[in-house]
């Protein structure tokens, strides 16, 4: 094969997935091989689509929003809608993620505060009390 070609085994070894993951998001419309026979023949299209999916998954990206993007990117030649909508979702994961850092911390925080607490009690001398 080309370079401009690909298997299935070619593309899993280049990024480090099964053959059954590649299927997973040829079945979800976000890749499209030719067949020929029982064999899948992926494009250098495919390979850059399926390089931005896992871009996409490592930023937290749902697989609707990132064929959505990737649609966009096929009406749209210019990557200016691609781009805008890329931006929204990023703009909106940002969000997301630094509101779990900040429930994170809060939790972080309460943890720090009850270890305190019971490593002070453990220092005091035993009441003879039952520890609540």
């Amino acid at each position: 094969m080309t370079s401009d070609v690909f298997s299935i085994s070619d593309l899993a070894d280049e990024f480090a997935l099964t053959p059954r993951a590649i299927r997973f998001y040829e079945d979800h419309g976000l890749l499209s091989p030719e067949r020929r026979g029982a064999r899948r023949i992926y494009s250098q299209r495919d390979r850059v689509r399926l390089k931005l999916v896992l871009r996409g998954k490592r930023l937290g990206m749902s697989l609707a929003e990132i064929a959505e993007i990737l649609d966009l990117y096929d009406a749209d030649k210019s990557e200016r809608s691609q781009l805008a909508k890329f931006i929204e979702v990023l703009t909106s994961r940002r969000m997301l993620l630094e509101q779990q850092r900040e429930d994170i911390d809060a939790v972080l925080s309460e943890i720090d505060s009850i270890v305190k607490d019971c490593k002070r009690r453990l220092k005091a001398p035993p009441s003879g009390k039952t520890p609540v």
